[in-house]
């Protein structure tokens, strides 16, 4: 007995100790059953305390009265599945008659108290049937992407959302987005993870980095160009928007619309091209746009007016050229001048990391979401590379990015630069970079590193 209760002491500390300093691995080995437990238990009281249940059809009350038998219970939604996750538990729903949705979703805060569980989500699959997500511990205090996502073609893994899904970037479905947030609020970081996740895809990468390149520059093995100053900046824009009319006349002369072409062949942007003649897709990453609005003479105004009228061409027409935007900033708003509201509603996909004012979290979310533009100015200072995602549907997700190192991107950056596509309209503006040094080379106190 002594034993017994020694290894049990033993078991309930150290439970303890991974709760405190390692969640993930608590989940893993206490957690998940414990919480399954719970559940299960709870499952119909829970329901009950928190509305989610409907009375007795009137053939029950019927059929229990002619029987002499108990009045019947309400009853709650029937789980149709209750799947562990290394994060949390995923339980699916059968809606009893009557019931809705959003009757669900407004009951989650209740149910994270009365399952004591970190975070609880919900969204409907189809008529009837709602998947709710419990998350066991904060997945957002230390990020851990999985080791496997779902990578396809012009989609990459980013962050990780609250649930303890993944966050990806699909530009098919969202082609153009827009990433606002304070300064050392994470957005570099951000935007690091994204280019380590495009690089390995057959894609053209276009930067704009006013900055003289300090952030996008060290990555330029694997861009096709770039541009460190408005002046430049403007030439780049202007070249891509011809690059983007010769793809529509590329895209015009492969139609050749018949009576015997099926309507799913009929070619009406480059993805309906076949793979031999498809234009390799581009995406163009303006790394600070106030820095390309601003102006201080007439001759900068200009400029600025040639560089938004370009960037709303694209924004309006690009995607069906497989040309996409990725425009980042400290502010989006009317004060950057005439044409800037056009260009943001054409960005359908935002990303708000922490502002300073509740103006700047409403230029990314006022017309989506008041929700989102709340969950934006509560983000802490300390808490970098958390962010607010949303698009234009009104749904939005908490994620945050895991942390990458500029070393790490660059590296990235190094081993896909045999990847990098030519495009003769833009071969001006490739960046020089020096030869790959030798993996080989010996670091001593004498021979500085090379970077």
């Amino acid at each position: 007995m002594t034993w017994f209760m020694v290894a049990g002491v033993v078991v309930v500390a150290a439970a303890g100790l991974l709760r405190w300093r390692r969640p993930a691995w608590y989940w893993l080995t206490f957690g998940v059953t414990l919480a399954t437990l719970r559940v299960l238990v709870r499952y119909a009281s829970v329901m009950e305390a928190c509305g989610l249940t409907v009375p007795p059809s009137r053939w029950r009350l019927v059929l229990a009265r002619m029987t002499n038998r108990p009045v019947p219970e309400s009853r709650p939604p029937r789980i149709l599945r209750l799947r562990p996750t290394r994060t949390g538990l995923i339980l699916r729903l059968k809606l009893q008659p009557g019931q809705d949705a959003f009757d669900v979703a407004a009951a989650t805060d209740r149910l994270r108290h009365s399952f004591s569980m970190y975070g609880v989500t919900s969204r409907e699959l189809r008529s009837g049937v709602v998947e709710v997500r419990m998350t066991g511990y904060d997945v957002l205090a230390r990020v851990q992407m999985p080791a496997k996502t779902d990578s396809r073609p012009m989609r990459v893994p980013v962050a990780l959302r609250e649930d303890g899904s993944v966050h990806y970037r699909d530009y098919r479905a969202v082609p153009h987005g827009l990433t606002l947030g304070a300064t050392e609020s994470g957005k570099s970081v951000y935007q690091r993870n994204l280019v380590a996740g495009l690089a390995s895809h057959h894609v053209a990468l276009v930067g704009i980095d006013c900055k003289q390149g300090v952030e996008l520059f060290p990555l330029a093995r694997r861009f096709t160009a770039l541009a460190d100053n408005p002046d430049t900046a403007l030439d780049l824009l202007e070249a891509l928007v011809s690059h983007m009319e010769e793809v529509y006349q590329l895209i015009r002369a492969e139609q050749r619309i018949s009576v015997a072409i099926p309507d799913a062949e009929i070619a009406a942007d480059i993805w309906d091209l076949p793979e031999g003649v498809r234009p390799v897709p581009v995406v163009v990453l303006v790394d600070e746009v106030a820095e390309l609005a601003l102006f201080a003479s007439k001759e900068e105004e200009k400029r600025r007016d040639r560089i938004i009228t370009a960037l709303v061409r694209l924004a309006q027409l690009g995607r069906a050229a497989g040309i996409y935007l990725e425009i980042c900033g400290q502010r989006f708003g009317s004060e950057l001048g005439k044409g800037i509201t056009m260009l943001r509603a054409q960005l359908t996909g935002r990303t708000a990391h922490r502002v300073n004012d509740e103006t700047s979290a409403n230029m990314a979310f006022g017309d989506i979401s008041p929700d989102a533009v709340l969950a934006a100015i509560q983000i802490p200072a300390e808490t970098r590379g958390l962010a607010i995602a949303g698009d234009s549907t009104g749904g939005w997700h908490r994620i945050r990015a895991p942390h990458t190192s500029l070393r790490h991107a660059v590296n990235i950056c190094n081993k896909h630069a045999d990847r990098t596509p030519d495009l003769p309209a833009l071969a001006a503006y490739r960046p020089a970079v020096a030869a790959s040094p030798s993996p080989r080379v010996s670091l001593s106190k004498t021979a500085p590193a090379t970077v």
